[in-house]
Parts: C-alpha cells; sequence; structure tokens
C-alpha cells in the first residue's frame, strides 16, 4: 500500500476527484475491487472449511481434509486482517499530513 493508493481510496469515499497516477498501469484494478475480492476469497475458504468440519463430524470425510481446509481459511482471515492494518494505517498516514 503506496500513499497514492491510499488518496485515491479516500477520495473514493469522500465522492471528490480522485488524484491521477504519475504511472498509470493499464490492468490495474480499483482499491474497492481489491478489497471485495479479498473478502470473497475468505468468505469462501471460511464456508469450505466448515463443509469439511460438517462432513467429518458426519464421519463422511477426512481429518486430513478438515485441517487442510481449517489452515486455508485462517491463512484468509490473516491476509484479511493484513489488508485491514494497512487501510488503517494508511487512514492515519493521511490524517496527520499538512493541508
Amino acid at each position: 500500500m503506496n500513499p497514492m493508493m491510499a488518496a485515491k481510496a479516500y477520495a473514493s469515499i469522500q465522492g471528490g476527484p480522485t488524484p491521477a497516477s504519475p504511472i498509470a498501469e493499464a490492468g490495474q484494478s480499483g482499491f474497492a475491487e481489491m478489497l471485495t475480492s479479498v473478502m470473497g476469497d475468505m468468505t469462501q475458504t471460511t464456508r469450505a472449511a466448515e463443509t469439511q468440519m460438517t462432513s467429518a463430524v458426519q464421519g463422511q470425510g477426512s481429518l486430513i481434509d478438515v485441517v487442510t481446509a481449517v489452515s486455508s481459511a485462517e491463512a484468509s482471515l490473516e491476509t484479511v486482517m493484513a489488508v485491514r492494518d494497512q487501510v488503517i494505517q494508511a487512514y492515519q498516514e493521511i490524517m496527520r499530513m499538512p493541508i
């Protein structure tokens, strides 16, 4: 996360114009799309882990599959928390900038 991305995210939330990036990437997606994608991935892996746990409780799944699914869900949750921490840090940095 760089300051330009944080400024664009802040401007989009406030409804103002987004600052132009000196280096525009053709395939760059928006900040909101990235957050939606990360949250969607986390939700999918969590549901997969729940499904594996349910099948294991019913005696139809293996313990290895459950452990793998839970580990994957944990990694996804840690990724979401890291993104959240970076967004908060970028917001605080923007708030400390002089006007």
